[in-house]
Formats: C-alpha cells, structure tokens, sequence
C-alpha cells in the first residue's frame, strides 16, 4: 500500500507510555468486561457470544453491554462502601449516575442490584418512572432546572432535589410552598479542590457553573472570633453559607445534607479525602452557628476506569476504606455526628461493561516524521461509526483503544489511529493504538470502555442513525435499545 509522506506532522506517533505489543491479539484484562475473552478459534467472544454472531443480529456498529459485569461492579461499590462505612453511619447510599449510561433495563438493574438513581433532567425521570422506581429512591441534578422538572421531582415524591445556586433554592422553596408541601434538598457545594483530569470534568473549582460557593463574600465576611476561635472563617457570608440559612429558614424545605461533586475520571484519592474534609467541616460550621445537625453527605462520584494500558483504576474496597477512614477522623476531630453518607458511581459500573464493536472499511497509511530526523508509517482505519457514537475524543482528547475482534493473525502491529466516517478531521475514535498490519475491510474491531457517556452523548451528525444497544448474559444477547431508522430521522422534519 503506498505510503504517503506528512511533512512537518507532529512527531510523536504514540504517548510514552504505549508500548509496541508482543502480541496484538492479546486482550489487557483491566479494560474489558469479566466475560470477554477469545474463543477457541480466536475471535472476540462475551458470555461465550461471538462477535460475528451479534454483528449478523444486529449490524454494527453496536454498543454490547455485559450485564453481569454491569451488575457485579455495582454490587461491589455497594458491598465495599456499606462495609467501610457499617460502623460509622450504618452503610452508604450508592446512587448510579444515569447520566453515564441510561435505559429502562438499565435502571432497573441499578434497582434489583440494591442501588438508587441520580437523574438530570426530565427525561431521566421519565425513564425511571417507566423503569418502576420508588420517587423516594431518586435524585434530581441540575445547575438549570426547569420549573416543569421540578414540579414533576415533587409529583414522584423525590427523595433528594440536590439543589445548585441560591436562585435555585428560591424557585424549589416557592414551588414547593405553592402546593403546599415540602421538597427534599441536598446542597451541592464547591469545596475548592482542583482534581486531576480533563478541564470540562473537573466540577469543584470556583470557575464553573456547578454549584455553592464555600468561599466568602468579602463584603459579607464576619469575624468569628468572639463566638468561635475555632472555627474556619473561609465559608462566612458565602454562598453556601447563605443557602443553608436560607433552606433552614424556609418553612417547605427539608434541608437533608450537603453534596459534592470533584470532577470525572480520577484515580488518586486524595481529592475525595480534601473534599470530604472540607465539607464535614462544614457541617459543623452548620451546627455551631444553627444549632442544626445536617444528617446526609454526598461525596459524589468520579471514579476512574482504565480506557488504556496506562490507566491504574482503584478497586472500590480501596477508595471506600480511605474515604472512611477521612470521615472517622474528621468527624471525630470535630465533635460531630457521622452523616449518612452516599456516594455516585456511573462511569466505573457503566464503563468497562460495555464494548463498541465496529466494521472496517477503508485504509491508508502516511510517514510521520519523528524526532530525530527520518520517518515512520502511521494506519489510519476507517470505522462504520465515529463520533456520532463516541464524543468524547473530540471533546475531552480521550484516549481509547482498540483490537481485532473477528479473528487472530501474526500480522507485525503498526502505529494505527481509528477514524470514523464523519466529514470531520477530528472524527478520531482512538488516537494511538497498535493493531495488526494486515487489518483489511469488512474485519471487526472492538473499542472497550465505552459503556460511560458514548451512547449517552451519541448524535445523528451527518444524519447518520444512531447505533442499537445489545445486553449479553447467559450466552443470549438481547436489544434493549433498538437502532435507529432513516424513517426515525426523518420522523421529526416536517418539510
């Protein structure tokens, strides 16, 4: 295949940390679901389903959700966080993030799995109306909700309105007031902690739109010293502080706790052990200046997962015993009760459940030059999908990877990058991955961990229909979400 020569094209053909593969067939344990694994004749099997089997049922590209692991990685965020936490506060609440992955099925296996439900917006609660959930285990985010989703979180007798500014708390408490009952509130407060990821899913600095802030007005700063020498001054006269007031003040607001959220996509702890730190000093910040015990903490979720060879994801045993033991030692320090505590795990249950298995098609390969003068091939393969079913490349730079799926080969690896079919240069499934030379059209490869925000934020650019959603257990594969039509396209132009 003629090669062509990309002069003055960046010289790193791969990050440091990508390492040319022995062999290109074998699969890294730590991004697949439990029961992926090849067959005996080498193709890529889950709960022993080929996947030339599921592409002649159901085309590709296609997303394909273990079910087994989706619910035994949330079985063990549950049973790991109520095992730290049993002597502190009785166990944890885990709440699956739904907007990482959601569907009717979907929420009724974070249901039967003993877990509850985060929603957005409307439409998520929608789903999990459909999908039988009780309102009492349901929680409603949002930095803009409608005054429509509030009424309807008030309608299915939600069990948290996590509420995100002070104009909000006043629309929910007016709301609430007008039809004469009392809405659940959890406060989301930003504690100020920078965590290590991508800018757009680092939610607990000053500078973005999510939530209170804990840093003072210094209009409104008071001195504390007289009443509490003790006490930290940062929060006086903050938003935060002001919210709690108002919420305690608020004759329909059952103000439950307070909520935090760092960011997405971390693997150090300490982030979690600051943030919670902070906010449990809030809460006793609470009860010396109103005499008032806030009875619920949410540290939010974020958890990373391996998407490549470099990502080192912590096991939920770890973080939960070092988020318990931050908690034991703040609240004991502090002289205050232990708040229930809960948690929200979606990427690290939805993520590494699910593959997107694509077709090939087209292939070229240019020279890249590298440091040092000379250069190298680089593969481009073109994929039936791209970013109308994966987003996150061009929006966060995520890194991905990718193996042959439909069969083995001794084929050398080549430096490759994986492309979608969309009229747009920055239509990259995976950046740098290493795959086997002889990769030719109509062979199937398979992208892990991308159960988390790649359906979630799929698209219909360049009226391409979005992909089905396949569940697999037992050996038997199912739709739970049916792939979209041309007839769906063009259901709602009227032209």
């Amino acid at each position: 295949m003629p090669a062509a020569h990309v002069s003055g094209a960046a010289s790193e053909l791969a990050p440091d940390w990508l390492t040319c593969p022995q062999d290109v067939n074998t699969l890294d344990a730590k991004l697949w679901a439990q029961d992926v694994a090849r067959g005996a004749a080498g193709e890529l099997e889950v709960s022993g389903i080929g996947v030339r089997e599921l592409k002649e049922q159901f085309g590709t590209p296609l997303y394909v959700v273990s079910e087994d692991d989706f619910r035994a990685r949330a079985r063990a965020f549950k049973q790991a966080f109520d095992d730290a936490f049993s002597s502190l506060c009785g166990g944890v609440d885990v709440y699956y993030a739904g907007k990482a992955f959601l569907s009717v099925e979907i929420a009724r296996w974070v249901a039967q799995e003993g877990l509850r439900l985060d929603t957005c917006s409307g439409g998520e609660l929608a789903v999990a109306a459909r999908a039988g959930i009780p309102g009492e285990n349901l929680g409603l985010h949002g930095n803009n909700k409608s005054d429509a989703e509030i009424h309807r979180a008030l309608d299915m007798g939600l069990g948290r309105i996590v509420v995100d500014s002070l104009d909000e708390l006043a629309r929910v408490g007016a709301i609430a007031a007008a039809r004469g009952e009392m809405a659940n509130v959890m406060l989301r407060l930003t504690p100020g902690v920078h965590a290590h990821t991508h800018e757009f899913i680092a939610t607990a600095h000053e500078d973005q739109k999510f939530g209170l802030s804990m840093a003072a007005d210094p209009g409104q700063e008071q001195d504390r010293t007289e009443h509490d020498a003790g006490a930290p001054a940062q929060s006086v006269g903050s938003p935060a502080a002001q919210a709690v007031a108002a919420a305690l003040a608020h004759e329909s607001i059952n103000l439950l706790g307070l909520h935090c959220h760092i960011g997405s996509q971390i693997f150090e702890p300490e982030g979690f052990a600051l943030a919670a730190e902070r906010l449990l000093t809030f809460v006793a910040e609470v009860r010396d200046d109103h005499g008032v015990d806030l009875h619920e903490l949410d540290l939010g979720g974020g958890y990373g997962i391996a998407y490549t060879e470099a990502d080192t994801p912590r096991p939920p045993a770890e973080l939960a015993q070092a988020m318990a033991a931050v908690v034991r030692a703040a609240t004991e320090r502090l002289g205050i009760p232990v708040p229930r505590i809960s948690i929200e795990p979606g990427r690290a249950i939805a993520g590494p459940s699910t593959f997107t298995l694509y077709s090939t098609g087209t292939r070229k390969t240019v020279q890249v030059d590298v440091d040092g003068g000379g250069s190298r091939p680089r593969r481009y393969v073109s994929v039936d999908g791209g970013m109308s079913d994966n987003a996150r490349p061009v929006l966060y730079d995520a890194d991905y990877s990718a193996v042959l799926a439909s069969r083995v080969t001794e084929a050398a690896p080549i430096i490759s990058r994986v492309v979608g079919k969309h009229c747009e240069s920055g239509d990259i499934v995976v950046r740098n991955v290493y795959l086997p030379e002889d990769i030719e059209a109509g062979d199937l490869l398979a992208v892990p961990a991308t159960g988390a925000y790649c359906w979630a934020l799929s698209s219909n650019y360049n009226y391409v229909a979005r992909p089905p959603v396949v569940a697999v257990r037992g050996g038997e594969a199912r739709l739970i979400i049916r792939g979209e039509t041309e007839d769906d396209l063009l259901a709602r132009d009227l032209g």
